[in-house]
């Protein structure tokens, strides 16, 4: 089994036990049921539902349309 690097986190008692709780509920250890939220939430992919939406409204208008009779953009200031 490969060597898993190991994190540590701060949670306030409440959130602790709603932790504990879950992951007791989805028969996982805290570790894993952590580790799951992270997969799930830290993905860098789009949803299904979201990839099968792509292109569902062809009627839609394109973004010349929805701009068009704006003028041009305002200038914008450099951040930092």
């Amino acid at each position: 089994m490969p060597r898993m690097p190991q994190v540590t986190i701060y949670l306030d008692a409440e959130t602790a036990a709603k932790a504990k709780s879950a992951a007791k509920a989805a028969g996982l250890s805290q570790s894993r049921w952590i580790a799951e939220l992270i997969r799930r939430n830290a993905s860098t992919e789009w949803a299904t539902a979201v990839r099968r939406a792509a292109g569902c409204c062809p009627d839609f208008p394109d973004i010349e349309s929805l701009r068009g009779g704006l003028g041009p953009d305002t200038p914008r200031e450099p951040l930092g």
